[in-house]
């Protein structure tokens, strides 16, 4: 039996298939909110209101021919994106969802694996570095200076802002932050400087608007991707949809109390605060415009890095105040 847990854990939910299949989803409702945003109607035609468009465009990107330039570093350009991929699909599988237990440890549950969660979502960004600078493509290797110029502009502030709620929970373990605030609610408020911070830093990470400098397509073409097609292109799309979908269930599990109540209670819980953050970086995305590399910049250091260390010394002193 518990074999088959184990194996329903990493196959199934939250597993490979899950993640894909969720991962698409999530990213149908952000194509269909960034539209309504802008007064369009988005997917339409493939599936019911377009809901199966993001697994069309899947389908059909890996049936496309897939070139390999012919400077290009191959064996390190095929690499990435199955690699990439590998790592974020690792990261889905420490989320705190299905707990084997009564009490809080999961099947991937140890201390520190907030830690190694942070790690494994930054892995995607080196992997943009290095497609780009693997294709011998000018506007490749643009591309990629601007995603490492980025890393060191968000990851810095996102870091600050996960140490927060995992100060003031007392461990480095995700299932036992999300317990905490879930016997705790009222301390749930403490974090939104946090929490706001850490939005943001997770729309950068993604490159989504207005953060998509290493893309930026009006002057890079396509940016890091601009000599992949085919079936690495699909391989990068899909990561791009569950890196968000990890994301947003990573922030849900330190600023939202996680996913209580078993397993549909917490299938349920899990959907909805995950769906609630894709809203919110929908609307992010939606009402603003491309900055430039030294805004961004700018933009970390001076205002995103300030409130993390201004959130953290305010979770220091409440940490004093607590029984």
């Amino acid at each position: 039996m518990d074999l088959l847990k184990v194996a329903l854990y990493f196959l199934v939910y939250p597993g490979l298939l899950f993640l894909f299949v969720y991962s698409t989803f999530v990213e149908w409702v952000d194509r269909k909110l960034y539209a309504r945003f802008q007064n369009r109607r988005g997917p339409l035609y493939t599936g019911r209101a377009g809901l199966l468009q993001p697994i069309a465009d899947f389908i059909k990107l890996m049936a496309k021919e897939d070139i390999v330039p012919e400077a290009a570093d191959k064996p390190l350009f095929n690499a990435v994106p199955v690699l990439a991929l590998a790592a974020v699909l690792t990261s889905g599988l420490l989320l705190p969802v299905w707990h084997f237990t009564t009490g809080i440890v999961s099947a991937t549950s140890f201390p520190g694996d907030i830690i190694v969660m942070a790690y494994l979502l930054s892995l995607p960004t080196f992997a943009y570095f290095l497609a780009g600078w693997s294709s011998a493509s000018m506007y490749a290797s643009i591309g990629a200076v601007r995603v490492l110029t980025l890393l060191f502009s968000y990851e810095v502030p996102m870091f600050l802002a996960i140490l927060s709620p995992a100060v003031l929970a007392g461990s480095w373990r995700m299932a036992e932050i999300a317990q905490f605030y879930q016997l705790h609610p009222e301390y749930l408020p403490l974090n939104i400087i946090a929490f706001a911070v850490a939005v943001l830093a997770l729309q950068a990470k993604l490159e989504r608007l207005p953060f998509d400098i290493p893309e930026a397509e009006t002057e890079l073409v396509g940016g890091t991707f601009t000599e992949y097609s085919g079936r690495k292109l699909a391989l990068f799309r899909l990561l791009t949809d569950v890196q968000m979908v990890v994301g947003a269930g990573f922030l849900a599990t330190l600023f939202l109390a996680g996913f209580p109540g078993g397993l549909i209670p917490g299938f349920l819980w899990l959907i909805l605060k995950t769906m609630a953050i894709v809203v919110i970086l929908a609307a992010i995305r939606s009402v603003t415009a491309r900055i430039r590399i030294d805004q961004m910049v700018s933009f970390s250091w001076g205002y995103l890095a300030p409130a993390a260390l201004l959130q953290l010394v305010i979770v220091i002193i409440m940490k004093g105040f607590l029984p």
